[in-house]
């Protein structure tokens, strides 16, 4: 495997940060794999869903590796590979030279399609943000959630700032971010961080089970309804509603709008081609 793998299950696309050795820690290499991973999976039609998860049992992500990228976002070392010259120049072009669209980097790309994460361990730093930039989450009871750069004098520039205050209730989204405290599975649950804890054998099947349940779907419905929520976050009811009516219309225009109907009135499987 390499330190992200892509295993394509039927419509599902399954992506495992792989460097458990180092808690799954992103270096410049993993950082440029995931966004091009997460740019195939936008771009390819015959995918409907993806999940994330992490190799071994210890942790999802322990987010950016200290001894590798954390230098090299601060200038302290100049790049030495062609990965971290091409994880500089994507951070420098807002994301832009990474398939086109501003990601961001990885904690940031949007793949326009549901994302779920199999939290299989620790998810801290750039770990926790890769998990808020997913649309649902499973965890194991072991997990915790963190976003600790104060600690070492950093911003949690991954996108901590605006998201984990619409995820979680406001002060604690404070609290966390400001002290750099962790909290458990049970608390990110109790939260609605995440959807629920799975024994750890079976995390990976309550991923694939939501998965699979999604798939089965209108995949330009539930990309449209996926889309719509998150390009409406914080707008006024007003313009959100507008911007809601031009997705419903795209999709009402399509010949999967006819189909679903229609196979429910003649009570059979619905047949979507995506279009």
């Amino acid at each position: 495997m390499a330190v992200v793998d892509l295993e394509i299950r039927d419509s599902i696309a399954v992506i495992t940060l792989n460097r458990p050795e180092r808690l799954n820690a992103m270096d410049a290499e993993m950082a440029v794999r995931l966004i091009d991973v997460f740019e195939h999976v936008r771009a390819a039609d015959e995918l409907r869903v993806a999940i994330l998860t992490g190799a071994g049992t210890k942790a999802f992500c322990a987010g950016g590796d200290l001894d590798a990228v954390i230098p090299l976002m601060t200038g302290a070392r100049a790049p030495e590979t062609e990965w971290e010259r091409r994880w500089l120049d994507i951070r420098e072009s807002g994301g832009r030279k990474s398939g086109g669209r501003k990601s961001g980097g990885p904690f940031k790309t949007d793949i326009g399609k549901p994302l779920i994460a199999a939290v299989n361990g620790h998810a801290v730093a750039g770990g926790m943000e890769l998990v808020m930039n997913c649309d649902i989450r499973v965890a194991v009871p072991h997990a915790t959630f963190g976003i600790p750069e104060v600690k070492v004098g950093l911003f949690p520039g991954g996108g901590s700032t605006v998201r984990l205050r619409d995820q979680i209730p406001f002060a604690h989204a404070m609290h966390m971010l400001l002290t750099g405290e962790a909290i458990s599975a049970e608390e990110a649950r109790a939260y609605g961080f995440v959807n629920s804890l799975v024994d750890p054998a079976l995390l990976m099947d309550e991923a694939m089970r939501i998965a699979s349940r999604i798939a089965a779907n209108g995949p330009l419905a539930v990309q449209a309804v996926r889309n719509s929520v998150r390009a409406t976050l914080g707008l006024p009811e007003t313009e959100a509603l507008a911007v809601e009516t031009e997705f419903s219309a795209r999709v009402h225009a399509t010949d999967d709008a006819v189909e679903g109907p229609r196979a429910f009135l003649e009570k059979r499987p619905p047949v979507f081609r995506g279009r």
